[in-house]
This record gives C-alpha cells, sequence and structure tokens, in this order.
C-alpha cells in the first residue's frame, strides 16, 4: 500500500483527480500500488491496443489506455491495461471517474505473483461486479490469451483459451488475434529471461 493503514481513506472523486503521474488504484477506500510495467509488458500491451484500436474504431467505438480510471465500486477504482467501448452511444465524462463499464477491459499480467492474483482473482470479481461483459487476460510470461464472458449470473465463463494461432475474438466479429505474431514480435523485442 502506498499508505500505511490507518490513514485516511479516500473518496472516488479524490482518487480520480490526483495527477496522472502519482501512480495507484483505489481499493476499499485506499490507494493501493499499481502492477509493476516491463517492458515485455509494455510490448504486449502496445500491441494488442494497436489491433483492437483498428478493429473498433471501424465501428465507431473508443479504446482506451492505462490511464483511464474507473469507478468499479462505491469506494474501489481500477486503471486497466486497455479497456473498450465498442460503440460511443454516450460521452465519457471530461472529469472524474468512468461510471459506465466499457465493453472490454484488458489485463497483462505482471510477473509478481501479487500481481498475477490480482488481475485473476480480485479484478475479475471486481469487472464481473461492475458489469464489464468481455474481460481479455494476457500473460506474457506464459504466452497466454484467455477471453472471459460475463453471464447472466454476473460470473465470467472461458470462452477461448490459447496459447498459439489465430484466435477469432468471441463479441468482437471480424477481431482475430494471431498469437504466433504476438509471440513472434514479443520475442524480437524483448530479451529472454534467463533460466
Amino acid at each position: 500500500m502506498l499508505e500505511p493503514p490507518g490513514e485516511r481513506r479516500m473518496s472516488l472523486e479524490e482518487w480520480a483527480a490526483m495527477p496522472e503521474d502519482e501512480p495507484g488504484e483505489l481499493v476499499d477506500g485506499q490507494l493501493v500500488e499499481e502492477e509493476v510495467a516491463d517492458p515485455l509488458h509494455e510490448a504486449v500491451v502496445s500491441w494488442v491496443s494497436y489491433r483492437l484500436m483498428s478493429w473498433s474504431e471501424a465501428r465507431n467505438g473508443v479504446v482506451l489506455g492505462s490511464e483511464a480510471k474507473f469507478a468499479v465500486g462505491p469506494a474501489g477504482g481500477r486503471k486497466p491495461d486497455l479497456s473498450a467501448f465498442f460503440t460511443m452511444d454516450r460521452k465519457l465524462p471530461r472529469r472524474g471517474p468512468i461510471r459506465v463499464p466499457p465493453d472490454l477491459m484488458v489485463e497483462v499480467v505482471s510477473p509478481t505473483p501479487r500481481d498475477g492474483r490480482r488481475d485473476r482473482v480480485e479484478k475479475l470479481r471486481e469487472y464481473a461486479a461492475f458489469g464489464v461483459r468481455w474481460y481479455w487476460i494476457v500473460d506474457p510470461r506464459l504466452r497466454t490469451l484467455e477471453i472471459l464472458n460475463l453471464g447472466d449470473d454476473g460470473h465470467y465463463t472461458t470462452l477461448a483459451s490459447a496459447s498459439e494461432g489465430v484466435v477469432a475474438v468471441p463479441g468482437c466479429e471480424g477481431l482475430a488475434l494471431d498469437l504466433n505474431a504476438l509471440w513472434g514480435r514479443v520475442g524480437e523485442l524483448v530479451e529472454e529471461e534467463p533460466d
């Protein structure tokens, strides 16, 4: 945590008003550290972002980056690696947290177990409660993509899980992700981890 336990709780509005260079997400009214992004993480985010932007812009959608602040609960605020509204039938707020769930949130798993737990357990639960219809989890170290869909029961179901090949993305007609191309590109850009 950035603040010692027992410190003053922060409101969503205070959190959203923090400068962009101030890190942290809001969990139960407390400011907590964000995931630590490394070059591998950022290379994957950029690759996915480019493909998602190309697909969504043709449909009058929008993709937001990692500084978009979402009010995922009464005392919770998250900044996903990517988020997308598939169509823009409403405007985003100029200031403050975004209170309308996007169609999609994407998290690229960072290397620590704590970050993996945050993406696979905590954010999974929070994004479902917020009403995010699609949740993608990309794990660069395992070289996997999981595509989850929010069911009528309020829980996510895995619709696709892959580590290679071309994935026709459920819920995104006409969008296909070539995982071999992704991992190949990442391999060209980022040094291998030592054993």
